[in-house]
Protein backbone atom coordinates (compact mmCIF):
# COMPACT_ATOMS: atom_id res chain seq x y z
CA UNK A 1 0.00 0.00 0.00
CA UNK A 2 1.40 3.33 -1.00
CA UNK A 3 0.75 6.10 1.51
CA UNK A 4 2.48 9.13 -0.02
CA UNK A 5 0.67 10.72 -2.94
CA UNK A 6 -0.44 14.09 -4.20
CA UNK A 7 -4.12 14.97 -3.90
CA UNK A 8 -4.60 14.58 -7.64
CA UNK A 9 -2.88 11.17 -7.69
CA UNK A 10 -4.97 9.97 -4.78
CA UNK A 11 -8.28 11.28 -6.18
CA UNK A 12 -7.85 10.58 -9.89
CA UNK A 13 -5.26 7.82 -10.06
CA UNK A 14 -5.69 4.06 -10.08
CA UNK A 15 -3.12 3.31 -7.38
CA UNK A 16 -4.46 2.05 -4.05
CA UNK A 17 -3.18 4.71 -1.63
CA UNK A 18 -5.18 4.68 1.61
CA UNK A 19 -4.88 7.86 3.66
CA UNK A 20 -4.77 6.82 7.32
CA UNK A 21 -5.57 9.39 10.02
CA UNK A 22 -3.19 10.41 12.82
CA UNK A 23 -4.12 7.21 14.69
CA UNK A 24 -3.33 5.07 11.64
CA UNK A 25 -6.99 4.33 10.84
CA UNK A 26 -9.50 4.70 8.03
CA UNK A 27 -13.26 4.63 8.61
CA UNK A 28 -15.10 1.65 7.13
CA UNK A 29 -18.82 1.51 6.35
CA UNK A 30 -20.23 -1.99 5.91
CA UNK A 31 -23.47 -2.49 3.99
CA UNK A 32 -25.48 -5.58 3.19
CA UNK A 33 -24.69 -6.56 -0.40
CA UNK A 34 -28.20 -7.94 -0.94
CA UNK A 35 -30.28 -5.09 0.53
CA UNK A 36 -27.96 -2.07 0.58
CA UNK A 37 -28.76 -1.50 4.25
CA UNK A 38 -26.00 0.06 6.34
CA UNK A 39 -24.94 -2.54 8.89
CA UNK A 40 -22.12 -0.90 10.80
CA UNK A 41 -19.31 1.64 10.85
CA UNK A 42 -15.90 0.63 12.16
CA UNK A 43 -12.23 1.38 11.62
CA UNK A 44 -9.40 -0.40 9.85
CA UNK A 45 -5.69 0.02 10.35
CA UNK A 46 -3.23 -1.04 7.66
CA UNK A 47 -3.12 -4.64 8.91
CA UNK A 48 -6.93 -4.95 9.00
CA UNK A 49 -7.14 -3.56 5.48
CA UNK A 50 -4.50 -5.98 4.23
CA UNK A 51 -6.16 -8.98 5.90
CA UNK A 52 -9.58 -8.01 4.55
CA UNK A 53 -8.25 -7.77 1.00
CA UNK A 54 -6.23 -11.00 1.27
CA UNK A 55 -8.85 -13.16 3.00
CA UNK A 56 -12.20 -11.75 1.84
CA UNK A 57 -13.32 -11.69 5.49
CA UNK A 58 -13.96 -8.33 7.19
CA UNK A 59 -11.20 -7.37 9.64
CA UNK A 60 -11.33 -4.27 11.81
CA UNK A 61 -9.31 -2.43 14.43
CA UNK A 62 -11.01 -1.82 17.77
CA UNK A 63 -10.10 1.57 19.21
CA UNK A 64 -11.54 0.68 22.62
CA UNK A 65 -9.60 -2.60 22.87
CA UNK A 66 -6.61 -1.38 20.82
CA UNK A 67 -6.71 -4.68 18.96
CA UNK A 68 -7.24 -6.20 15.53
CA UNK A 69 -10.35 -8.40 15.17
CA UNK A 70 -12.06 -10.47 12.51
CA UNK A 71 -15.80 -9.89 12.37
CA UNK A 72 -17.49 -12.97 13.82
CA UNK A 73 -14.45 -14.57 15.46
CA UNK A 74 -16.23 -14.51 18.84
CA UNK A 75 -19.91 -14.31 17.87
CA UNK A 76 -19.97 -16.35 14.66
CA UNK A 77 -21.74 -13.39 13.00
CA UNK A 78 -19.32 -13.15 10.07
CA UNK A 79 -18.99 -10.77 7.13
CA UNK A 80 -17.78 -12.00 3.74
CA UNK A 81 -16.67 -9.10 1.54
CA UNK A 82 -18.33 -9.01 -1.89
CA UNK A 83 -16.87 -5.67 -2.96
CA UNK A 84 -14.64 -2.98 -1.48
CA UNK A 85 -14.54 0.66 -2.54
CA UNK A 86 -12.50 3.67 -1.46
CA UNK A 87 -13.88 7.19 -1.29
CA UNK A 88 -12.50 10.05 -3.39
CA UNK A 89 -9.55 10.94 -1.16
CA UNK A 90 -8.99 7.35 0.01
CA UNK A 91 -9.56 8.01 3.70
CA UNK A 92 -12.73 5.92 4.00
CA UNK A 93 -13.61 2.40 2.92
CA UNK A 94 -17.01 1.04 1.91
CA UNK A 95 -17.49 -2.71 1.92
CA UNK A 96 -20.49 -4.60 0.64
CA UNK A 97 -20.78 -7.80 2.64
CA UNK A 98 -22.69 -11.02 2.94
CA UNK A 99 -23.66 -10.83 6.59
CA UNK A 100 -24.17 -14.07 8.48
CA UNK A 101 -26.52 -13.41 11.38
CA UNK A 102 -26.34 -10.00 13.02
CA UNK A 103 -23.80 -7.24 12.45
CA UNK A 104 -24.26 -5.42 15.76
CA UNK A 105 -22.64 -6.53 19.02
CA UNK A 106 -26.04 -5.88 20.67
CA UNK A 107 -27.43 -8.84 18.70
CA UNK A 108 -29.29 -6.73 16.15
CA UNK A 109 -29.04 -7.05 12.37
CA UNK A 110 -27.64 -3.50 12.04
CA UNK A 111 -25.98 -1.07 14.44
CA UNK A 112 -28.43 1.54 13.16
CA UNK A 113 -31.59 0.42 14.98
CA UNK A 114 -32.72 3.78 16.37
CA UNK A 115 -34.46 6.54 14.44
CA UNK A 116 -33.75 10.16 15.43
CA UNK A 117 -36.72 12.54 15.35
CA UNK A 118 -37.52 16.10 16.34
CA UNK A 119 -40.10 16.10 19.13
CA UNK A 120 -41.71 18.89 21.16
CA UNK A 121 -38.78 21.26 20.71
CA UNK A 122 -36.26 18.53 21.43
CA UNK A 123 -35.00 15.31 20.00
CA UNK A 124 -35.94 11.71 20.66
CA UNK A 125 -34.97 8.31 19.38
CA UNK A 126 -37.22 5.34 18.72
CA UNK A 127 -36.47 1.73 17.87
CA UNK A 128 -36.75 0.53 14.26
CA UNK A 129 -35.77 -2.94 13.08
CA UNK A 130 -34.49 -3.54 16.60
CA UNK A 131 -35.30 -7.20 17.22
CA UNK A 132 -32.33 -9.18 18.50
CA UNK A 133 -31.00 -12.09 16.47
CA UNK A 134 -28.86 -13.36 19.32
CA UNK A 135 -28.34 -12.76 23.03
CA UNK A 136 -25.09 -10.82 23.45
CA UNK A 137 -24.71 -11.94 27.08
CA UNK A 138 -24.71 -15.57 25.94
CA UNK A 139 -22.31 -14.92 23.04
CA UNK A 140 -19.82 -12.53 24.61
CA UNK A 141 -19.02 -14.26 27.87
CA UNK A 142 -17.08 -11.98 30.19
Amino acid sequence: MSTSATTNEREEGLVFQPKFDASGLVTCVATDAATGDVLMVAHMNEEALRKTIASGDAWYFSRSRNALWRKGETSGQTQRVVEMRMDCDQDAVWILVEQQGAACHTGRRSCFYRKVEAADGGTRVSFVDAERRFDPDAVYLK
